[in-house]
């Protein structure tokens, strides 16, 4: 039978290794002057190879545990990463509607137009605030939760 200290290396060393895919599918973005459909499908898969790599151990192993030992360091642990997720939703409902607007202007398969992004729509500006918003926080929340939980790993298996 595989013991808990396995299972909760194998979770910090997934969630860890996350973080180097959220960082190189940010650079991919920023990096282009132009994000076209294929620059942003691989984009999207960084960023969910990052994902799967961070919700697995969490879905998998750290929520049904958490009522078991919920107090003190777990429960800011649950609190800062379920904060990080509600950002990310809130992300994806600026991100969603960016997509649209860009899908039906052609500016995947045609990005050479000369348009300005807040012409598409009336709403573009907020959207582009979600997004920018709901990343900022995920990021931000991620790497509370992401200290706070290598903290509880190393007072509850290695110290």
């Amino acid at each position: 039978m595989v013991s808990e200290a396995a299972y909760a290396t194998t979770s910090a060393l997934m969630v860890t290794a996350s973080f180097p895919f959220y960082i190189y599918g940010a650079w991919v973005v920023i990096d282009a002057e132009v994000v076209t459909w294929d620059r942003l499908v691989y984009h999207l898969q960084i960023i969910f190879a990052g994902l799967v790599l961070n919700t697995v151990p969490v879905v998998g192993w750290m929520m049904p545990r958490l009522l078991d030992q919920l107090g003190g360091l777990s429960a800011l642990h649950a609190v800062l990463g379920l904060q990080a997720y509600a950002l990310l939703v809130f992300a994806l409902t600026g991100i969603v509607r960016i997509f649209q607007a860009k899908y039906a202007a052609d500016l995947y398969h045609n990005p050479d137009q000369d348009l300005d992004l807040n012409d598409l729509h009336e709403n573009m500006g907020a959207w582009r605030g979600r997004l920018r918003v709901g990343v900022f926080g995920y990021v931000l929340f991620w790497i509370g939760a992401y200290l706070v939980g290598i903290y509880r790993y190393l007072i509850l298996y290695v110290f």
